[in-house]
């Protein structure tokens, strides 16, 4: 996926004008012939119908899986973005029901596509469209000095909270309920490689959260892939069962910098 995904951002300046075309295009490049199923009954998108903030706006989707099935993975798709695939959750311990957000970047207006695949490889997709203020939120200036953002470069902060909110009636909801709500909070100035030093003038290198890997109780949960869609210091939340007792979270930049956070949890 991540060479994939690579792939994409390189063909991305040539994608079609039309938002139709720009995802025929990403949808044959990412999953050639397979079939694309109506998941109006699968997946349910919270996404702003105008952003308040290009460079930081929230999108969520919650996923429960046809009865019977499991989730295996789940991509968030931003068809216009310079990256179009702006993050795949893989999830090491596949589950009937999940949910996520987190903050993106939105360059410009665009159809916004949530596919999630299940472990016997069915495909469910939905799609709604995302209207924004016109900053070009991609090649805005950061807002943090390029060298003040090295100093806590990696840091995060991990919360965990009882209750999901609720986006939708889907038929398979009474699960979530004995789910929690996990927030991390991402340190790293997530660089797209379109932004302008102000004082230099130069463009600053791309450097960019590449993988979040979340593990729960000593065990694997869930592997993110990220992308220059990712805001700046982004912030991502995660279902995870009600009874996970500890969080470990490895994040691994572009630039290979590593770092770890730990948390237990109180009440089990």
């Amino acid at each position: 996926m991540k060479a994939l995904l690579a792939a994409v951002l390189i063909c991305g300046s040539g994608l079609p004008a039309l938002a139709g075309e720009s995802w025929d295009y990403l949808s044959a490049e990412l999953y050639g012939d397979r079939v694309l199923q109506d998941g109006a009954n699968v997946i349910a998108i919270d996404a702003p119908y105008r952003t308040r903030d290009d460079a930081r706006t929230q999108i969520a989707a919650q996923i429960a899986a046809p009865h019977g099935l499991l989730i295996g993975e789940v991509t968030l798709v931003l068809d216009e973005n310079p990256m179009p695939v702006s993050a795949v959750f893989e999830l090491e311990h596949p589950q009937s029901q999940f949910f996520f957000d987190v903050t993106m970047r939105v360059n410009g207006p665009t159809p916004l596509h949530v596919v999630a695949e299940t472990t016997d490889g069915q495909l469910f997709v939905v799609e709604t469209f995302v209207k924004t203020s016109g900053q070009g939120a991609c090649s805005a200036p950061p807002g943090t000095d390029p060298k003040d953002a090295l100093a806590t470069l990696g840091q995060m902060e991990i919360e965990v909270a009882s209750g999901l909110p609720k986006l939708t009636d889907l038929g398979l909801t009474a699960g979530m309920l004995r789910q929690r709500k996990l927030d991390l909070d991402i340190q790293h100035p997530s660089h797209s490689g379109m932004q302008m030093d102000q004082i230099t003038l130069l463009f600053i290198p791309m450097r960019y959260v590449e993988t979040v890997d979340v593990d729960l109780d000593g065990g694997g949960y869930v592997s993110v892939t990220g992308s220059i869609s990712l805001s700046e210091n982004p912030r991502l939340g995660l279902s995870v069962p009600g009874k996970t007792q500890s969080v470990d979270v490895t994040m691994t930049d572009t630039d290979g910098t590593v770092s770890h956070a730990h948390k237990s949890l109180a009440g089990y």
